[in-house]
Formats: C-alpha cells, structure tokens, sequence
C-alpha cells in the first residue's frame, strides 16, 4: 500500500452509488476469482467486492484483503467490514 491514493478514487470508493461486482461466496477466495478481480481492474479502476456473511472469522479479513490486492497487484483503497475496494 504504497502508493498514495488520490482523493477522487477514495471518494469514488466510499459513495454509496458505487455497487459491488464481486461476491465472494461459499467457494471462496479460488484462481478463478483472482482473474475476475484481475480482468475487471483491467477495464475499470476501481472494483468493490462483498465477501458473504460468515464467510471468515472478522479477524482474519484484513488478510483476506491483503491477499487480494497483492494476488491481484492492485491497492486496498476501502476496507469496512466485509466490503472491499481494491484500486489499480
């Protein structure tokens, strides 16, 4: 999370207009997410993903965001909870 993010995404990130395009459900975190993820930064910048309730333990999500953005090579922007928005 190096790069500094420009106030235009993290507003973008946190309007309330702005609708998850990835659910992650009960198969979880598997390749074929990481490509959607990966070719949905590659036609937008931003993404917003919602992991399903009860999905991980609220301890480990932060992880969970960390691997995304690094499998992905992108930037955690926004993380509340179990909503998401990675940034590239």
């Amino acid at each position: 999370m190096a790069r500094d993010i420009p106030s235009s995404i993290r507003r973008e990130a946190q309007s309330r207009d702005f609708q998850p395009s990835i659910r992650i459900g009960k198969s979880g975190i598997t390749e074929n997410l990481i490509e959607e993820i990966d070719g949905q930064l590659t036609t937008r910048t931003l993404v917003k993903i919602k992991i399903n309730r009860g999905l991980f333990e609220r301890k480990d999500i932060d992880a969970v965001w960390e691997h995304l953005a690094s499998a992905t090579h992108s930037t955690l922007v926004l993380a509340r909870g179990n909503v998401g928005v990675l940034w590239r």
